[in-house]
């Protein structure tokens, strides 16, 4: 493959196999229901089907469709085990990697981007792929001053793909929300849209992992590479070693994979302390863990600004979510936007759905499982699915300055409980999020948030 298929038709086509493929999966499942097999037989069988069939083309598509699944895979310890356990493999492979361009496509864009003479600023480049992702593909190579870098080349195409892929991804959330029930991908697949549409400007991932790694520089927990050089649909950086967080999880020590959990926890946390920003694509092929036991941070492409302002708001929503009343957390919820301002909610049926995500910051150490995933994901299933006049869903929406951290955040969980890491992550809540701290409540909190902005 030379580059991403680009003809709307070529995509479509392919994309259109899914909804046709979910048709067919489903009328196959109401004969065999005639048939006399248990309706509950054959709804697993159908939805291992689907979810086979989707994470194998959009695998194949990169660019937008790719993105969307590796951004789904992360919710796959939500699933039901006997779904989730045959593809969670697949699923790891999706994180990872994707079929390459050839040499010759990579030297083009080398070309475009780096000058003609784009080898002599190089003392070895790998024409094989270290890695190959959604938009771009990452060579290993040597620079003129001998260190090991990194170099992302981004897919000749990637634009135009991206905007086709999530036009027409944003008609398939009826096949792929009841893969993931509690997860609302049509208003994720937009945000992400959105997101995407920044992280194929090269220029600004550079100045998001610059200001990264200003910020970490010497710290004990975390390695932020640095960017050596970045121009048109290149972008060089210092090269990480480590082991993938993709093998922590398929069979990491639990030592390891508690460390992992707390460090990725946070890195996300502490981000927008240190430099008003947070990473918010924390699928596992971002992350490494380094043999000197630091967590390795890749791809700022998604980076978002969180001003102090939202900081605060965030940690006074926990705190309030994890000890405040009921009718506290509808006021509290109401005043930053994720309710409806007309309109009652009952305050007990929020409150235990708030405090069950909020738990995890409710006890000195938690552990993330996949089974405590899955309980949470039927819980906001049923909440999204209760369309009576009272009903939640009728209520409930999550504010635009909301928008990157909610993804980030609830990313993490999904890494968390694949990780089924244990740590004291509320100490890390105390740490890093102004407002949450018991003493903060004390002070004066400003209103709700204005807004955010991406880097």
């Amino acid at each position: 493959m030379s580059e991403i298929p680009r003809r709307a038709v070529t995509r479509g086509a392919k994309l259109a196999t899914l909804p046709l493929g979910f048709a067919g999966r489903t009328a196959l499942g109401l004969g065999k229901r005639t048939f006399g097999r248990p309706a509950e037989t054959v709804a697993l069988e159908v939805q291992r089907r689907t979810a086979d069939q989707l994470f194998r083309v959009l695998g194949e598509l990169k660019g937008g469709a790719m993105k969307v699944g590796q951004l789904l895979s992360i919710f796959e310890a939500g699933l039901p085990e006997e779904v989730a356990g045959p593809f969670r493999a697949s699923l790891t492979r999706l994180q990872e990697a994707a079929p390459p361009m050839p040499a010759v496509t990579v030297h083009k864009v080398m070309a475009e981007g780096l000058g003609k003479e784009w080898r002599e600023r190089f003392a070895e480049f790998d024409d094989r792929p270290a890695a190959a992702a959604s938009i771009g593909q990452v060579h290993k190579a040597v620079w003129h001053d001998g260190r090991t870098v990194a170099v992302k080349v981004q897919y000749p195409g990637a634009g135009k793909a991206l905007m086709s892929d999530f036009n027409q991804i944003s008609r398939l959330s009826r096949m792929i929300n009841p893969l993931f029930p509690g997860v609302e991908v049509k208003p994720l697949v937009a945000d992400l849209k959105r997101r995407l549409e920044k992280e194929l400007d090269y220029d600004d991932e550079a100045r998001a992992q610059a200001a990264f790694h200003a910020a970490y520089a010497g710290d004990p927990d975390f390695a932020v590479p640095a960017v050596v050089a970045q121009s048109g649909h290149v972008l060089v950086t210092e090269w990480l070693d480590g082991t993938p967080m993709s093998k922590v999880i398929a069979d990491g020590p639990q030592e390891l994979r508690d460390r992992a959990g707390l460090l990725l926890f946070r890195f996300l946390l502490s981000g927008p302390a240190r430099c008003e920003m947070i990473h918010i694509d924390p699928h596992p092929g971002n992350f490494r863990m380094l043999d000197d036991g630091r967590l390795g941070v890749m791809d700022f492409g998604g980076a978002a600004r969180v001003p102090a302002e939202l900081q605060w708001s965030i940690g006074r929503l926990l705190r309030i979510g994890t000890l405040g009343t009921p009718e506290e957390m509808v006021e509290a919820m109401r005043e930053e936007g994720f309710l409806a301002p007309e309109g009652e909610v009952d305050p007990e049926q929020l409150a235990a759905l708030v405090s069950a995500h909020a738990f995890p910051f409710s006890t000195e150490r938690f552990r993330y499982t996949r089974e405590w995933m899955r309980q949470e994901t039927a819980r906001g299933f049923g909440v999204a699915t209760d369309m009576r006049p009272g009903g939640l869903a009728r209520h409930l929406r999550v504010p635009p300055q909301y928008m990157a951290v909610t993804r980030a955040l609830t990313g993490c969980g999904g890494v968390l409980c694949q990780l089924e890491a244990e740590g004291a992550f509320r100490a890390e809540a105390e740490r890093w999020l102004p407002g949450f701290a018991a003493g903060d409540a004390d002070g004066a909190l400003p209103g709700p948030a204005e807004g955010e902005a991406t880097a």
